[in-house]
């Protein structure tokens, strides 16, 4: 589970929430109409912007914020270090036996093709066309959000303009003018705090687990070729390390030594 999305949101619904009880009463700041205006009118434009396959394939990737961990390369040098260490022994035929224990399909790909003893040119074909399909997915999922990021505040400004022309229809009466004005204030807070504290920090973090995502599918495309190639364990090794941060290549060649 990926800590620091549940922790940035509740830290966000902490801090507005205690705002609006230590200004006292909390109560006026649930406004059912206000909020049918904002998130019913945010889903409509989702659903009119969307095919509706594509409003549930964006939610389940979006999923991958909050239960998902993605790899660290020095995590994929290890792991094909040990697949060097196989071949080696074993030929590329002894990596079939760890391909049903792999659960991301990338991987699991690769390693069948690899065991299969396919040329580097179909390897290398064959994972561009399963990262290709991934990056449509994870593009799916960011745009899902990126619109209700843009039509939440919209709506909430939408709904501010009923409340102000209930208000302004019911001048003489002072118990309406109380209402559309809760409309009017209520439905722009809510639309500004959706969209700003949930749909553009999802959409940023869809991108930066995007970004680290691509990474690793680089890395493992080249521990591939680099296993056909019949590189040693250490060839490997040194061949992997360039994708590695400096600072963590430290740390992994001293893991090494103490190992040794």
């Amino acid at each position: 589970m990926d800590g620091a999305t549940i922790l940035g949101l509740v830290t966000g619904l902490i801090m507005v929430g205690s705002a609006i009880f230590l200004g006292g009463d909390s109560l006026p700041f649930v406004h059912v109409p206000s909020l049918l205006i904002t998130f019913g009118g945010t889903l409509a434009a989702v659903l009119i912007h969307f095919p509706a396959y594509r409003v549930r394939n964006a939610f389940s990737v979006a999923r991958n914020c909050f239960v998902s961990k993605i790899q660290e390369p020095t995590e994929v040098l290890d792991q094909f270090r040990k697949f060097a260490i196989m071949a080696r022994r074993g030929g590329l035929l002894a990596l079939e036996t760890v391909i049903e224990q792999q659960s991301d399909p990338f991987l699991k790909t690769g390693l069948e093709l690899t065991a299969s003893g396919c040329d580097a040119e179909t390897l290398t074909a064959a994972l561009k066309r399963e990262k290709h399909a991934i990056d449509k997915r994870h593009d799916s999922g960011r745009q899902l959000f990126e619109v209700m990021a843009s039509a939440a505040p919209a709506w909430g400004m939408i709904g501010t303009l009923i409340g102000l022309a209930h208000m302004l229809s019911h001048l003489t009466d002072p118990a309406k003018i109380g209402s559309g004005l809760a409309v009017a204030l209520l439905t722009t807070l809510y639309g500004a705090l959706f969209a700003h504290l949930f749909c553009i920090p999802i959409a940023g973090k869809l991108e930066s687990r995007h970004n680290e995502e691509t990474t690793i599918r680089e890395i493992m495309l080249e521990g591939f070729l680099a296993l056909q190639e019949e590189h040693s364990p250490g060839g490997m090794e040194e061949r992997l390390r360039a994708w590695i941060p400096p600072q963590q290549r430290h740390d992994v060649t001293t893991e090494r030594a103490k190992a040794a």
